[in-house]
Order: C-alpha cells, then structure tokens, then sequence
C-alpha cells in the first residue's frame, strides 16, 4: 500500500517524476490498473480540490498537481484499456470560437481525467459547428465550454442553439465556465450549469450525469 501513499503525495506535492515512479512500482507490485487509478491518482485529486476549495492551494499548486496526476495517468492508461476499464463519463470540452485562452479549460480538463472521467479537448477557437460535430460522432453526456473575453461569450449561447438546430442538444449536459462569466449568463443562455472553477467543474459534472 506504500506505493499508494507514495502516488498521492507525490501527486500533492506536484511531483511528477515522483507520480511516475510510484505508479511503475504499483504496476511492478502487479496493483491493478483501477485501484492504482482510484486509490492514488483520484483520491489525490480530491484531495487537491478540497485544499484549493480551503484556499490552502491556488491555481498554480493546483496546475502542477495536476501535471503530476496526468504523468502518472499517462502510464496508466494502457492498463487501464487493457482492463476494460470504463471511464467515469465522457466529457468535450473547448474554448468558444475567438478565444485562444486555455490555461482555465486545460486545469478543468486535467481535473476531469484525475477524476476518472474521458475528455474530448477540442482545443480554442471552437466554433459551434466543431462542437455539435463532436457531440454527433462521441457518446459523450457533458459539453464543456470556456470564454475569457466578454466579447467571445455570445459563442456559448451561439453554440447551444446550434445543437438545438441539430437536434443534439437533449442528448448532452452543457456547462460553462471562465472569469466573465457568471451563473446568471448560464441560465439566460440556457446552458445546464456554471462552473467557476476547476474544482467546482468536477463536481458539478459529476452532479449533471447523476454521479
């Protein structure tokens, strides 16, 4: 059980190499692949978020955690396929179209796969036709969207009208998130969320799909 705690503190500590180390010996001591993944890697998460939520971490103890996480995750994750391991839910995510920031969505996006849960990154400047197209072509139940500029956040309440007008808009959750806005916009646009945080983010995606 060394190697788990050795896995979570590394984790706390943003250690990456160390992250890394305790998962090849976890693995070498044949720990399987999920309670490696549950036990170590998302129980540090969780803890991580608590801490941030504590204002005892902030973003950049945050950021480097989770980089330590997704290092172990990275050599997890062949085991973890091999195994059949089913993720947790399947989430896209994406900075809206005219906006290029991403430091916010990537944390959110780390925090989901610390989180066990499977994340579609379609990366900034997403217009809304990419995101409808992703929802089309992956079984996923949550669509994550980020703006940083005021002026990009009319492409969140664009995007959802175009999965309406597709008729995929009943099919998934859609969350949104980023310092301009707020839980007011979110319900005027008609998204099924606000998040606004990274920590918050998880825990409102696990609330959307009933987790």
């Amino acid at each position: 059980m060394d190697q788990l705690a050795s896995i979570y503190n590394a984790v706390l500590d943003g250690n990456a190499a160390g992250a890394q180390a305790g998962v090849k010996a976890a693995l070498a001591a044949n720990m399987a692949a999920g309670v490696i993944l549950k036990n170590g890697l998302i129980a540090a998460m969780t803890e991580v978020g608590r801490l941030f939520e504590e204002n005892e971490y902030f973003v950049p103890e945050m950021l480097v955690s989770a980089r330590a996480m997704q290092s172990g995750l990275a050599l997890l994750k062949p085991y973890l396929a091999e195994a059949g391991a089913e993720p947790a839910g399947k989430v896209i995510m994406g900075t809206v179209k005219g906006d290029l920031h991403d430091i916010g969505k990537n944390l959110v996006r780390m925090m989901l796969e610390g989180s066990g849960f499977e994340v579609i990154d379609l990366g900034t400047d997403v217009s809304p036709q990419a995101f409808v197209k992703a929802v089309q072509e992956n079984q996923a139940q949550v669509v994550g969207m980020s703006a940083l500029l005021t002026t990009t956040m009319p492409s969140m309440s664009a995007t959802i009208k175009a999965l309406e007008e597709a008729g995929v808009r009943d099919q998934v959750k859609v969350m949104i998130g980023g310092a301009p806005v707020t839980d007011a916009f979110a319900k005027q646009i008609g998204a099924d969320g606000f998040s606004p945080d990274a920590s918050a983010a998880v825990r409102m995606t696990k609330s959307l799909i009933g987790l």
